[in-house]
């Protein structure tokens, strides 16, 4: 058993702390999924943020001594993400993606999404010219963060952010003041659709839940150390995509596109929708993780 209160005593540059923090990781056999994929990468992530350092400037401070208040800091992060698996967003309140810093704590997932990496590209060549999109809607927002890549990547529209919690608004706020893009991105609490009436977008994206249940029961702790409203959707993983399948048609204008994220479910989505004409957008990963429709692709409502 680790005695982490007397690491502050025996650790004392921050190399020593990056020695000892990859042996417990690797002993702990801790999962990595939350923006790094081995015990080395998280270990620096840790380190440096805890102590305000840019991550890339680790070599010029390997040898530097840290304060008594610094090491017991680090000796207290280092015993939650190992004891307690709690991710190490969570600890050091902050999470990346696409080179994005953003704000995150236990009332959100922590960022992670195929679609950030299709925002890059201005999501062509679906859209042609990123000036003419004038509104856009991320659906099951979290943190916000698609919702403000939307605004990086669509200068000119008008982003709603939409999550049935209140918690992750809150959170999402905090990313949209702290990239000042509060008179660009609102923030709507919304049960998906539900309090959207009216309102139409070019462009809808949306990583929504879709962990399936026998996923679900075995998640690593890591994950189920966060909101688990925002993982699981039903006994396939598809009840969030099944809403947004039925209901995105009132609510795209005309040409407008519906871009959803849905993890491994591409062959339980063309069993349930044989007949529709599914666009699989490529990513780093592969072609079965994002899919696209136009609004005409989509089946036609009844009341429509």
């Amino acid at each position: 058993m680790t005695h982490y209160p007397r690491l502050s005593e025996e650790l004392i540059t921050i190399r020593d702390w990056l020695r000892f923090a990859v042996s417990r990781f690797e002993e702990a056999g801790l999962f990595f999924g939350h923006g790094t994929d081995n015990a080395y990468d998280e270990a620096v992530w840790l380190i440096m943020s805890a102590l305000h350092l840019p991550h890339d400037t680790l070599n010029n401070f390997l040898d530097s001594r840290l304060l008594e208040s610094e090491r017991k800091h680090l000796a207290h992060l280092l015993e939650r993400r190992v004891e307690q698996r709690v991710p190490t967003a969570y600890l050091v309140r902050e999470a990346w993606l696409k080179g994005f810093k953003f704000y995150v704590d236990e009332r959100v997932i922590v960022p992670r999404s195929f679609i950030a990496e299709l925002l890059e590209d201005g999501l062509s060549p679906w859209i042609d010219y990123p000036e003419m999109v004038e509104s856009a809607a991320d659906i099951c927002t979290g943190s916000g963060c698609l919702g403000v890549l939307l605004a990086h990547t669509f200068p000119n529209a008008e982003v709603d952010v939409v999550d049935i919690s209140t918690d992750a608004l809150a959170v999402a706020n905090i990313n949209i003041a702290n990239y000042g893009l509060q008179d660009q991105i609102t923030a709507i609490q919304s049960d998906m659709f539900s309090a959207l009436q009216g309102k139409t977008y070019d462009l809808i994206i949306s990583n929504p839940p879709y962990v399936d249940a026998p996923s679900m029961a075995q998640l690593p702790e890591e994950y189920r150390n966060e909101p688990q409203i925002a993982l699981g959707s039903g006994t396939d993983g598809l009840e969030h995509t099944h809403t947004l399948l039925r209901e995105a048609w009132h609510h795209l204008n005309d040409g407008g596109l519906l871009i959803v994220e849905i993890g491994h479910n591409r062959d339980a989505l063309h069993e349930a929708y044989p007949d529709l004409p599914f666009t699989w957008l490529e990513v780093e990963s592969g072609n079965e993780f994002v899919f696209l429709l136009s609004k005409e692709q989509l089946p036609l409502p009844a009341n429509a």
